[in-house]
């Protein structure tokens, strides 16, 4: 079953349970696929789910750096249940051992790159990762800390 069927079924029981909270969530996520499946203009596969689900939980990571600098805590409280609401719908996120080990892993493959190389280390890092769900800025650390420790 699709993210997208999966979403539409969790829609209709949180309907009938009147969560409201989960509800609003799923109708959101919803509808960012379809707007992406417009946009593509063809079927969404799996990998494109996971990248409208992974943008969207970086925009609610942004919201709540900004509630919480504005001490709106409640909604940064609500976008922390909206996250965990989207995050169930995604295969679970690689721990940093995992994202070191194919860091010195991709950095021992290609010789003794420098810091100037981290454009490409980067690169060949993240193809690593094709299907997996990555944080970027994990993985772009990791690769400096890795880098600057030779």
């Amino acid at each position: 079953m699709s993210i997208s069927q999966r979403v539409q079924k969790d829609m209709v029981d949180a309907m009938r349970a009147k969560q409201e909270l989960r509800l609003s969530t799923l109708r959101m996520v919803k509808a960012a696929l379809k707007n992406k499946e417009i946009d593509k203009r063809s079927p969404l596969d799996e990998k494109d789910e996971i990248q409208v689900l992974s943008s969207l939980i970086k925009q609610r990571n942004d919201s709540i750096e900004q509630f919480t600098k504005g001490g709106r805590l409640e909604l940064a409280r609500k976008e922390q249940q909206e996250i965990e609401i989207i995050e169930g719908y995604l295969p679970k996120a690689l721990g940093e051992a995992e994202i070191t080990a194919a860091v010195k892993a991709t950095i021992a493959e290609m010789g003794s790159p420098t810091m100037k190389d981290m454009g490409a280390v980067m690169k060949n890092v993240m193809t690593r990762f094709a299907g997996a769900r990555v944080d970027g800025k994990v993985v772009s650390e990791t690769v400096k800390r890795e880098l600057a420790g030779k």
